[in-house]
């Protein structure tokens, strides 16, 4: 990162700037400059979460319901990392998928949000399991929603799960509804 200087009001101000490649630069606090100033592996975690947001949203709009529940249920086909590790990889995921979804220029909701977690989480080997559930509101009507958990821990919409009934979890787990 590069100092330069901007001319603000009468006066020169130092402002910090990041120089990319091909002479690119921006401001040191705009987006590209704060995605620039990450670390590697963060840059990649985030590129990957706009991804899968976008294979999401993609499947959800054209995939059948039934197709996209045995998308969901699919096993993790890595061996599972050590308890640690997996409470990082969620932690990670969880700012990822987060982060980005806000800065998209497409919608993301819960259910883009849980699958995409949930293809992430997959590739990483960590099981988690993505529950759907249904609420009747005075104000909304009907209104459903999607979190991800691995285990006992929240990784997407966990926030606000009390409030729905479970109609279905992805993979089935033992004594939840049935799924499609």
């Amino acid at each position: 990162m590069k100092i330069g200087a901007k001319h603000i009001g009468n006066v020169w101000r130092s402002w910090p700037w990041v120089d990319l490649a091909f002479g690119l630069r921006f401001p040191a606090n705009s987006l590209l400059g704060k995605f620039y100033r990450l670390p590697r592996h963060d840059r990649l975690l985030l590129l990957e979460a706009t991804l899968w947001l976008a294979v999401a949203r993609l499947t959800i709009a054209v995939v059948p319901f039934r197709y996209v529940g045995r998308l969901a249920a699919r096993p993790t086909r890595r061996p599972e990392p050590s308890e640690q590790t997996r409470l990082e990889e969620v932690g990670r995921v969880r700012w990822a998928i987060i982060a980005c979804a806000r800065r998209v220029p497409w919608r993301t909701m819960c259910f883009q949000q849980g699958l995409a977690a949930q293809f992430i989480l997959r590739r990483r080997g960590v099981p988690s399991v993505l529950y759907y559930g249904a609420a009747l509101d005075d104000l909304q009507g009907l209104s459903a929603h999607v979190w991800v958990r691995d285990g006992d821990v929240d990784v997407i919409g966990g926030e606000t799960a009390s409030r729905f009934a479970l109609l279905a979890t992805f993979p089935p787990q033992a004594g939840s509804p049935h799924t499609f």
